[in-house]
């Protein structure tokens, strides 16, 4: 059920090393990017490819490199956000520790199609084992001309900076991210102007994630057909008659492969690479479903910014338009199967107190709306509630949700909201009865 293509050679010795790497193939995809293609064939071959973002928003990436005007006098740059923070979600630092060269390589192929000649790889400061080797990849490409002056012989400059972010979540927004590295406080910026016009120093800027950047290299080598020949792609896109049909990377196209982080109770949780569109219920099967005869009970499928989904949606193919259907989203790629032992009430309380202690505090609505629907939910799991908290706390997620200036705000809501509608029992339990039901049978008398 697997396809391994961002993770190919994460099972061998050593292939984490330059040289094992280049045994297997590697830096074969930036040869032939800066040797066969021009820039914009590159961009195209991604673009075709319908490669969406592997970050949270699903954006099409060569959709977001066409955005910057490679010809334009002046620096550009490309990040890479390695700042993974969404709880949940792990595949990012699996990537980096096991396949760090092919991350390294989608960026060089990245500089090289939008014309940055400098890359940072803005690294989540807790990952001191990634740190390391992200660092020896770094020095090993560049003892190796790949990084440097005349990459591969080519007339291609470019340099690859290490910067260590200091475990602010905000930092995951692009633009929070941005300017961080230019050394000042981590808040969202407003949009437009968007990174690819003004980003990092006021410079045209590519932002992409550690997934996204790792399927380049095989797209690069392989082609946008090779690519959509997995997955979900939407039957009206035609990689091969280009210009027919929408475009790639919107809508329900979902090609290619993705990887998922599992958690939860589970007989095998972990990381998976399988192709897009398989149902939620085969992740399940491949992480040893839920153990000790636990039953699952929901499931948030894309890191904790996203709404849970109940059992009328545990076999929704994993497709970012499938999952918005269901109401949630695929985000992060961080799948959290959820037992029956577990109390809703109390997993939204503590999803809160972290979207409540991340805030940066730049808008109002996530400032204070986080701390005061933490303190209601506080009030309910407590046993101090009354019927009235429950109707206050979808007031405060009403002004919460829509009115916040990024997605951290928008987060807040998520899991509240969704576990009230999927379980309304369990919420007015706790109020009633000042304590939790988890335990105490049938949930009937609390109607």
């Amino acid at each position: 059920m697997q396809e391994f293509r961002v993770l190919k050679g994460h099972d061998i010795e050593g292939y984490s090393s330059l040289s094992v790497y280049r045994e297997h193939g590697g830096y074969e995809a930036l040869r032939k990017a800066l040797e066969d293609m021009t820039p914009t064939e590159i961009t195209d071959e991604v673009y075709w490819s319908g490669l969406r973002g592997r970050g949270g928003a699903g954006f099409s990436t060569g959709q977001k490199w066409r955005f910057v005007d490679r010809d334009a006098p002046g620096q550009k740059y490309v990040v890479v956000n390695a700042d993974e923070g969404e709880p949940g979600t792990f595949k990012d630092r699996y990537i980096m520790e096991h396949v760090p060269h092919r991350m390294l390589e989608g960026t060089l192929i990245a500089c090289h199609a939008v014309g940055a000649t400098k890359a940072y790889i803005y690294l989540r400061g807790e990952l001191s084992a990634c740190r390391d080797l992200i660092q020896q990849c770094i020095d090993e490409a560049r003892e190796a001309g790949l990084v440097g002056e005349k990459v591969m012989g080519a007339d291609f400059d470019v340099d690859v900076v290490l910067h260590l972010g200091a475990g602010a979540y905000i930092c995951g927004e692009e633009t929070a991210l941005l300017d961080s590295l230019e050394g000042r406080r981590a808040e969202p910026r407003l949009k437009p102007p968007f990174p690819a016009q003004a980003g990092l120093y006021g410079r045209p800027t590519v932002v992409n994630n550690v997934e996204t950047l790792a399927n380049v290299p095989p797209i690069v080598e392989h082609g946008a057909g090779w690519y959509r020949s997995v997955g979900a792609p939407s039957p009206a896109v035609d990689a091969e008659e280009r210009g027919s049909g929408p475009p790639p990377g919107f809508g329900p196209d979902s090609p290619g492969t993705r990887v998922f982080s599992t958690s939860g109770k589970l007989g095998n949780p972990g990381i998976y690479e399988v192709p897009m569109g398989i149902p939620m219920s085969d992740l399940l099967e491949l992480s040893g479903g839920m153990r000790d005869g636990l039953k699952l009970k929901a499931v948030i499928p894309g890191g904790s910014s996203a709404p849970m989904i109940g059992p009328d949606h545990f076999d929704v193919p994993l497709t970012f338009q499938d999952l918005a259907d269901a109401g949630s989203m695929l985000g992060s790629g961080a799948v959290i199967f959820i037992d029956d032992q577990t109390c809703l009430v109390d997993a939204a309380l503590n999803l809160t107190e972290f979207y409540e202690h991340e805030s940066c505090g730049k808008c109002t609505p996530c400032r204070e709306g986080s701390q005061w629907v933490r303190k209601v939910l506080q009030r309910i799991c407590d046993g101090e509630a009354t019927a009235k908290d429950l109707d206050l706390v979808r007031h405060i997620c009403d002004g919460i949700a829509g009115k916040c200036f990024c997605a951290l705000g928008e987060s807040i809501p998520a899991p509240i909201i969704s576990t009230m509608d999927l379980y309304p029992d369990e919420w007015r339990y706790h109020v009633e009865h000042g304590e939790c039901p988890i335990g105490k049978g049938d949930l009937a008398h609390a109607e």
